[in-house]
């Protein structure tokens, strides 16, 4: 019987993307034997404002993505109108290869919110949970936190991550200030930002 295919998923409004990002994915990839990982920039987000343009994020995760072979861009989110919500965007998954086991990749802090989103107990049956670990967080805390996930039905894998302070926040606030972000995010997206003129604006 053939195995199934391991497919992980990383969503996010990728405001921009950066090097963490991509750590991250290569990291699941690695630990747990993924086959391969879909890059998913969100649409419309109900949960943040003031987002730059879906097609300028869309084009900057193609840029950071396209020297890594088993990384690719899903559109899933980016072509919907109205809100996403990861729970829709499984079922369409799902529905379209029944044969894939995906992987939900997310960070600590998610897992204290996962409860908030819609249907996070169907989320739970389509998608295994991989939960970056940093070592600033608490891991008692963490480990409480996915034990009684665990007895709603979640499924978790906790990555060994190193720590890498940085976020799509602070790279905007430096675009704005004028400071180089030339480390904090790869080369042809740092390019395109420059290029696009974005973040400059930013309030």
């Amino acid at each position: 019987m053939k195995s199934k295919e391991k497919v992980g998923i990383m969503g996010g409004t990728f405001n921009p993307i950066h090097n963490g990002h991509l750590l991250l994915a290569q990291t699941a990839q690695e630990q747990v034997a993924l086959d391969k990982v879909l890059f998913m920039p969100s649409g419309n987000s109900y949960m943040k404002e003031n987002v730059l343009e879906t097609q300028k994020r869309v084009d900057m995760v193609a840029l950071a993505i396209k020297n890594y072979p088993d990384f690719e861009l899903s559109m899933i989110e980016a072509q919907k109108s109205g809100n996403t919500y990861t729970v829709e965007t499984l079922k369409s998954l799902t529905e379209q290869t029944p044969e894939t086991q995906y992987y939900f990749i997310i960070g600590a802090d998610i897992l204290f919110q996962i409860e908030q989103w819609r249907n996070p107990q169907q989320i739970f049956q389509m998608a295994v949970l991989v939960c970056a670990v940093r070592d600033d967080y608490d891991l008692d805390a963490i480990h409480e936190k996915g034990t009684r996930l665990a007895a709603s039905g979640a499924d978790i894998i906790y990555l060994n991550m190193p720590r890498l302070d940085i976020s799509s926040t602070d790279i905007r606030a430096r675009v704005k200030s004028s400071q180089s972000i030339r480390k904090l995010v790869p080369p042809e997206v740092a390019h395109y930002i420059e290029q696009e003129h974005l973040y400059y604006e930013e309030d």
